[in-house]
């Protein structure tokens, strides 16, 4: 019998706070993404020995709920406080593989569509899931998001931190923004 893990997906991250180090808040919901996808993985054999039960149900829900929300801000965090700079890199090989990963967005978006409303369905007690599809997108999905967190791992986030160290007032002008907001100015 397959049990599944009992550890909670994360919540939703709170939206990042550039003076507090975001590569802290990107690298954990790395840390949560490999967690959810893990867990995808143990979902899918319960699954398949037990069909729709409460736990499935539930477990269904929490991956929607991830990967529907966290991981989508994830990637737009990504989007905009991490690529832009890189973007516009002379460094040609740089550039290419901060493409690539804007790329591997759509894909990760494209992948999840088409497993989210069978595991949407699961959450609210349907059984008309196809288990050979879902594993198959789940392997699929969780290789292309392991290979996307290793390159931003290994190349993306250190050249990022670099730039980022060497530009000590990155993130200042947002952060005054968002205090003019908060008191009404």
């Amino acid at each position: 019998m397959t049990q599944i893990q009992n550890d909670v997906v994360a919540s939703p991250l709170a939206p990042i706070d550039l003076m507090v180090a975001p590569f802290q808040a990107l690298d954990e919901c790395h840390r949560q993404i490999a967690q959810a996808l893990d867990r995808l993985g143990h979902f899918i054999e319960h699954l398949d020995d037990h069909g729709v039960d409460e736990q499935s149900r539930r477990h269904a829900g929490e991956l929607v709920e991830f990967f529907t929300r966290t991981a989508r801000a994830h990637h737009a965090d990504e989007e905009r406080l991490v690529f832009p700079d890189l973007l516009v890199s002379e460094d040609v090989h740089l550039v290419q593989q901060v493409r690539r990963l804007q790329q591997d967005h759509g894909w990760l978006e494209e992948d999840w569509i088409e497993l989210s409303p069978q595991l949407d369905a699961i959450s609210q007690g349907y059984s008309w899931y196809d288990i050979d599809a879902l594993r198959h997108g789940a392997a699929i999905f969780t290789a292309l998001y392991q290979d996307h967190i290793d390159l931003e791992e290994s190349l993306v986030y250190p050249e990022a931190r670099r730039r980022m160290a060497e530009r000590p007032d990155v993130g200042q002008g947002r952060a005054q923004a968002q205090m003019r907001r908060q008191s009404g100015n």
